[in-house]
C-alpha cells in the first residue's frame, strides 16, 4: 500500500508540486425537498435546521476569504424556496463574492434544469459539483429515492456545456462492490470532472442507513491514490467533513491535493457527513490545516497559484 501512496504522491508533485489549495465551505440552508437514505438532513428527518440570508452568506465569506482559502463552496440542500425564486438569491451572492472579494465560486445547488444552470454560468460562478454517490444505477435508486440517475448526470454535463467545470464524486461504504468504485473511478474521467472525489459513508441519526456501519478507511484512501494515477490533472479533495482535522495527513498522504470544509468557527454552519465535528472548537481552520501541511512538507497555494490552475483546466476543457 505505501508503493502505491508513493506512485500518486510522486505523480501529484510533478503537476502540483508541493502545493496544496483550500476550500471554504458555506452550508447555506440545511433545507431539502428528497428524502436520500443517507443524509442526515434528508426532509423527513425531524430535526433543527436554518437558512441564512443573503447578507450573512457573503459575511461567512468574507471570514473565510480573510483567513487565506482559494474558493468559496457555496452548499445548499434542494430547498424550495431557492427553486420558487429561480435561484436569483444565489446569483445574487455569486456576484458579490466574485466582485468583492475576487475569489472563485463553487455551487452544490443540486439538480437545476437547463435556464437555470445557464443563469448560474452567467453568474460567471466556476463550479458546478454534483454528485451521483454511484454509477451502478440499481443503488442509485436505493440511495437517492424517486430521483433520477440520468437527470442528474445531465444537470452536470450541461454545466460543463455551458462554461463550469464540474465535480463528481461517490460515497464508499454504501453497499457498493470494489468493481461499482473502479466503474465510477472510469466514469468520472469519462464525464470530464475536473475535480472528483470519494468519501467515507458516515451514518447519519434519522436515516434508514444510521446502523450501517462506517467502512475501512483504506477503501477511501486506495481510491483517492487510483484517481491521482490516472486522473495527474484532477483536484482531487480530502474533505474534512468525514474524520476531522485527524484524518487530512492520510488523505493528502494517498495523493490528495484539494484540504475542502474549511469552517469558520462559531458560526452556526454545519457540515454534511459531520454536522458538527471540529466546527466550533477551530479544527476546520486554514490555520489548523496549515499545520498538518507543514508537518508533511507541503504548503498552501496561493489565491493566485488557484485561479491560475483553475483556467488551465477551463482551457484543458
Amino acid at each position: 500500500m505505501e508503493d502505491l501512496f508513493a506512485k500518486a504522491r510522486n505523480v501529484r508533485e510533478k503537476i502540483f508540486g508541493k502545493k496544496v489549495f483550500l476550500y471554504g465551505f458555506v452550508y447555506f440552508t440545511t433545507w431539502c425537498r428528497n428524502d436520500c437514505t443517507f443524509c442526515y438532513y434528508r426532509k423527513s428527518n425531524e430535526i433543527e435546521r436554518y437558512r441564512k440570508d443573503p447578507e450573512e452568506v457573503f459575511r461567512l465569506s468574507k471570514e473565510l476569504a480573510d483567513s487565506g482559502v482559494h474558493l468559496i463552496d457555496l452548499t445548499m440542500g434542494e430547498d424550495l424556496r431557492y427553486y420558487s425564486e429561480d435561484f436569483n438569491s444565489l446569483v445574487d451572492i455569486i456576484n458579490q463574492i466574485k466582485s468583492e472579494l475576487g475569489l472563485p465560486v463553487m455551487i452544490s445547488p443540486g439538480v437545476l434544469n437547463g435556464d437555470q444552470i445557464e443563469k448560474i454560468s452567467k453568474s460567471c460562478a466556476d463550479w458546478y459539483a454534483l454528485y451521483q454517490e454511484t454509477h451502478n444505477k440499481a443503488l442509485f435508486e436505493k440511495l437517492r429515492i424517486n430521483q433520477s440517475y440520468d437527470e442528474r448526470m445531465r444537470a452536470k454535463l450541461y454545466a460543463k456545456e455551458k462554461g463550469m467545470l464540474i465535480e463528481e464524486g461517490i460515497m464508499s461504504g454504501i453497499g457498493e462492490s470494489y468493481e461499482d468504485i473502479a466503474d465510477s473511478l472510469i466514469e468520472m474521467g469519462r464525464v470530464g470532472a475536473s475535480q472528483m472525489r470519494i468519501m467515507s459513508f458516515v451514518p447519519q441519526i434519522g436515516s434508514p442507513m444510521e446502523k450501517i456501519k462506517t467502512p475501512d478507511r483504506m477503501i477511501e484512501l486506495k481510491a483517492i491514490a487510483l484517481m491521482r494515477i490516472a486522473y495527474p490533472w484532477a483536484l482531487i479533495p480530502t474533505s474534512l467533513d468525514v474524520d476531522g482535522i485527524a484524518g487530512l495527513e492520510a488523505r493528502l498522504n494517498a495523493g490528495g491535493n484539494v484540504v475542502t470544509s474549511i469552517i469558520p468557527p462559531r458560526t452556526g454552519l454545519a457540515g454534511v457527513a459531520q454536522n458538527s465535528m471540529d466546527v466550533d472548537d477551530g479544527g476546520r481552520t486554514v490555520e489548523e490545516v496549515k499545520k498538518i501541511l507543514e508537518r508533511i512538507g507541503l504548503e498552501a497555494a496561493t489565491a493566485q497559484e488557484y485561479k491560475d490552475y483553475i483556467g488551465k483546466l477551463k482551457c484543458r476543457k
